[in-house]
């Protein structure tokens, strides 16, 4: 519990600084792929994030297969600053798994969540907000497209969450149940030419025999406004379970607050195999509103410079233009 602790310490410290999350005009969906952007969906924004997905598992040595589907999904909302989200996570799988150990092969039918969880997100450092760099050099177009220092230094958010597992999950090590924390460091790079780099640094269920890390690295790249093609790799570290997943996919945005995507999952073990094809879909709601700037240009402000009129003296007389009383 300290490392918690000491995660909340942490945020707290960095949200006292003046940092702006920028918001954007067209969907921020953490789609494709499963790694988390350092950046929230904006204030007042609503957000629906659900995949679909067929699995297939082979372990040779311990000759079982697991056969299925699935759904990921994610609610997430902008609450109160740009860069603060909540958000609920998880993913639900249905599925057969078959053992070949005995001289009849036993089918065991499955279905639960395979994780639960609820956080809040922050980002705590975002360097292109108001970065000069960012602005388009009107006289190079060789400076336009050469490669900036300053975008190796990534925005940077912080995540804490819990979760809660079901009792007697078979999809979970034994005895997890209940609440367990989770907490994750995620830093985005954009580079120029429509590259963008993520890293996510994980640990989950902190706090029980069967605490793990994970790290997700993702690399995207988008060829217009519209079609982005990416690659991830996932790193899974526990005493329950251990891999190594490779994820290839893209989306198409079909419109400024709907995207649509797919993605091929697998791994280079037998221990089990993992094949695994999903589809998904990212909508938003949208009621985001920018905060007015106070320039001192507002009526109120204008009437608050208006010259005071002296007041008059019992003895002051007042003449007209033509200069009668």
């Amino acid at each position: 519990m300290n490392f918690i602790k000491v995660s909340f310490t942490i945020l707290l410290v960095f949200a006292t600084q003046f940092v702006f999350a920028q918001y954007t005009e067209v969907i921020n969906s953490n789609r494709p792929g499963v790694s988390r952007s350092a950046f929230s969906v904006g204030a007042n924004v609503a957000q629906i994030e659900v995949g679909p997905y067929i699995i297939k598992e082979e372990h040779t040595p311990l000759m079982y297969e697991v056969s299925g589907f699935g759904v990921d999904f994610a609610a997430r909302y902008g609450l109160l600053f740009e860069e603060l989200e909540i958000n609920i996570e998880g993913v639900y799988q249905n599925d057969t798994r078959t053992d070949f150990r005995g001289l009849v092969a036993f089918e065991d039918k499955r279905s639960n969540f395979k994780n639960f969880t609820i956080g809040a997100k922050y980002l705590v450092y975002d360097p292109y907000k108001n970065s000069e760099d960012d602005k388009p050099n009107l006289y190079s177009y060789h400076a336009n497209r050469s490669f900036k220092w300053s975008s190796l230094i990534p925005a940077v958010a912080v995540y804490v969450g819990a979760n809660f597992d079901t009792k007697n999950n078979s999809y979970l090590p034994p005895d997890i149940e209940g609440f367990s924390p989770k907490v994750m460091i995620a830093t985005q790079n954009n580079f120029s030419g429509g590259w963008v780099f993520i890293m996510n640094l994980i640990k989950d269920r902190i706090g029980t025999d069967f605490s793990e890390f994970q790290y997700i690295l993702t690399l995207t790249h988008s060829f217009n406004p519209q079609w982005v093609i990416f690659a991830e790799t996932q790193g899974i570290d526990s005493e329950f379970y251990a891999d190594n997943l490779f994820r290839f996919g893209g989306a198409y945005l079909w419109s400024k607050d709907f995207q649509l995507d797919t993605a091929l999952t697998l791994n280079t073990k037998d221990t089990p195999s993992v094949f695994s094809v999903n589809f998904g879909i990212s909508y938003r709601l949208d009621f985001h509103k920018d905060k007015e700037i106070d320039n001192g240009n507002s009526r109120d402000d204008a009437d608050k410079r208006k010259p005071k009129k002296k007041k008059k003296k019992k003895d002051d007389v007042d003449f007209d233009d033509d200069g009668s009383i």
